[in-house]
């Protein structure tokens, strides 16, 4: 239970699991501290629980340089997840000080970064699931308030998440899935198998995909074109530098947004590289604004024509433009920097191929810069 100290400012400790939440005590300023790397849905929860009972709560994100994720990601992650909240204030600063808790100088300093960052406004209680929440909240002469420290009602850690996100991803929200999702893009001449392949991918791996916004594009503008003239075919659609800016924010828009819900590999039917290529194929040339779009997925996968039948829908350039696309995919990708597997043979065989690529990917792992480590002690 909480207690007045001899200054008059609340002390103590209470345990957040042990006390009803209607007789739970209430604080004006809550404080949770963490590197939050990354946030996750025990971090959600600590905070939630700090919201229940302050007036406001001060989230102090503070990471160490040598992390991979900004320190600017995470606030806007954390800042996103409580929004709604009205009660929840979140900060970012980096602590580069070294981990230490048998060192009351090194307390000292990462407190004066604690203090610089909440601001002048005494805090009452510190939240927190870590064993150090209770001398924290003695250097600010305030309630420690311990919330799930076993992780039983959420089991999941940062550590845990970091060594494997594939397994801890549903405890991830949005943005930070966003953040660490593989993107594998598929690209191929016309009628070569990409959106049937797109497609597959993500069934298998129970995920999304993201379609091709020019296929789009090109039946909106020529529907728009036979209110003109019935007899129009997509030969009479016309090309300017504009929809291909067009056709790449808008597959961007869609790819961001599917990554925000898919699982750990998100596939994408064509992207910036190839819209370049077809803005050569139709203007003769590519522009600097669609080059500088251009991203880095994870992986690409190259749909050789050779094999597939064409089918033409009626949006399509012409079978005999295939492999002169295919030679310029194949030339576009060759050194920039991501790998890039060729699909041949029939479906069954291009998607083996496929998987197996994919399976590598995903085996590989993430690859994250571990925290400053608390020092260790010999007896």
């Amino acid at each position: 239970a909480a207690r007045r100290g001899a200054g008059g400012r609340v002390s103590g400790g209470t345990d957040l699991a042990a006390t009803p939440p209607g007789d739970a005590p209430r604080f004006r300023h809550g404080m949770v501290v963490g590197k939050f790397y990354p946030p996750h849905a025990g971090h959600h929860a600590l905070i939630e629980a700090a919201a229940a009972r302050c007036a406001t709560v001060t989230v102090v994100v503070a990471p160490s340089r040598r992390e991979s994720i900004p320190l600017a990601e995470r606030v806007a992650w954390l800042r996103e997840a409580h929004a709604g909240s009205g009660r929840v204030r979140v900060v970012g600063r980096y602590d580069d000080h070294p981990v230490d808790y048998a060192d009351p100088a090194v307390w000292d300093a990462h407190c004066a970064v604690f203090r610089e960052a909440v601001g002048p406004e005494p805090v009452d209680a510190v939240f927190s699931s870590e064993e150090y929440g209770a001398e924290l909240a003695r250097r600010f002469d305030a309630v420690a308030v311990c919330v799930d420290p076993d992780r039983r009602a959420v089991p999941v850690s940062g550590t845990a998440v970091r060594a494997d996100p594939v397994t801890h991803w549903r405890w991830l929200s949005p943005p930070v899935r966003a953040w660490f999702v593989r993107r594998v893009v598929v690209v191929g001449a016309e009628s070569s198998g990409t959106t049937t392949m797109a497609a597959a991918l993500a069934a298998h791996y129970d995920t999304a995909w993201v379609p091709e916004y020019g296929r789009e594009l090109t039946a909106r503008k020529l529907a728009l074109l036979r209110r003109r003239e019935p007899s129009a075919t997509v030969f009479d659609v016309t090309w300017d530098r504009d929809d291909f800016v067009e056709v790449v924010r808008g597959q961007q828009a869609a790819e961001d947004a599917a990554a925000r819900v898919s699982g750990p590999l998100l596939f994408c039917d064509t992207d910036a590289r190839a819209t370049a290529v077809w803005e050569e194929r139709y203007l003769g040339s590519t522009s600097s604004v669609v080059r500088a779009a251009a991203r880095r997925p994870a992986l690409y996968l190259l749909t050789d024509h050779e094999g597939v039948p064409f089918d033409d829908d009626g949006l399509r350039d012409g079978e005999h433009l295939r492999a002169w696309m295919t030679g310029r995919f194949r030339t576009e990708l060759v050194g920039c920097g991501v790998p890039t597997v060729t699909l041949s043979g029939s479906h069954a065989e291009r998607l083996a191929t496929a998987v197996a690529a994919c399976d590598a990917l995903l085996a590989a792992g993430w690859s994250l810069a571990d925290p400053l480590l608390p020092a260790t002690h010999g007896t």
